[in-house]
């Protein structure tokens, strides 16, 4: 019969040949760079719809600034008609922009259609479609391009995980995208996201842009705020553009998101009248 020490030593053994084995199996999960990045962007959750206060400032390269500020509604639409959300925006500064309204239906990766857009000046008394041409257009004028801010397919790039780092106290996955079509608008990003023990608060902090030679262009800091205890926002993306000197700051205030927003508030009557 084994004594009580032979047992408590037996015990020990198990048990510390228990924990090895579980961090052999920890240490096996390894996250590939398209892992990260379906986890942290196309799995984030923005809320059903949001209403939010947009401020965008432009800065040239010698420091002149110009302000907008807008009232801000979208929704997700999930694919419906091929369409992935809609936006109306309806400026609020400066004060000769006043009722100014700009509408945008965008559509699903992949769907190969540019989005939909509508523009009404208070000052004509009238609404007219505003195509998109390029995906390297500005967006409402600022360093962001349309294709900056319009979904893309996980598989229209190839994600590599380049390393994992520290900065200023926080752990970094630092994961390159490459295009995977013949003329990309990019010929790489390379993006940093912040680690957390749940996937749902990982972050993607700094984005970096370059050309096809491997040039810099192009950098994002993001800031974020989560929203009703569950969905992350912006709360400020600060672009830089290497080539032009030019900068833009986006800032989000005021945000609200569920708030059952109806789909009258995304059409042209209402861009012309707006919400009531």
């Amino acid at each position: 019969m084994l004594s009580v020490h032979s047992l408590k030593r037996i015990l020990t053994c198990l048990l510390l040949i228990t924990a090895l084995m579980f961090t052999v199996i920890v240490q096996a999960v390894e996250y590939t760079g398209a892992d990260i990045v379906q986890r942290c962007d196309h799995d984030a959750y923005a809320g059903a719809d949001q209403r939010t206060i947009l401020s965008i400032i432009l800065r040239d390269a010698s420091g002149n600034e110009r302000k907008n500020i807008y009232r801000r509604y979208w929704k997700y639409i999930g694919g419906k008609n091929k369409i992935e959300d809609k936006m109306v925006l309806f400026t609020e500064f400066p004060p000769d922009a006043k009722g100014t309204g700009f509408m945008r239906w965008g559509y699903v990766a992949g769907s190969a259609k540019n989005a939909d857009q509508w523009l009404y000046l208070p000052s004509l008394a009238s609404t007219r479609r505003v195509s998109v041409r390029d995906p390297g257009d500005s967006f409402l004028g600022s360093d962001l391009t349309y294709q900056d801010v319009s979904p893309r397919l996980l598989e229209q790039d190839e994600h590599t995980l380049l390393r994992e780092e520290k900065k200023g106290g926080v752990d970094y996955y630092v994961v390159e995208s490459v295009p995977k079509e013949d003329k990309p608008l990019y010929g790489k990003i390379v993006a940093w996201y912040e680690k957390s023990h749940d996937w749902a608060d990982c972050n993607k902090r700094r984005i970096e842009h370059f050309d096809g030679s491997g040039n810099l262009i192009k950098t994002q800091a993001l800031m974020w705020q989560k929203v009703g205890g569950k969905a992350w926002l912006w709360s400020e993306v600060v672009v830089n553009n290497m080539k032009t000197g030019h900068s833009s700051v986006f800032g989000v205030t005021e945000p609200a998101i569920n708030i059952g927003l109806e789909d009258r508030v995304f059409t042209e009557r209402t861009l012309k009248r707006g919400i009531r």
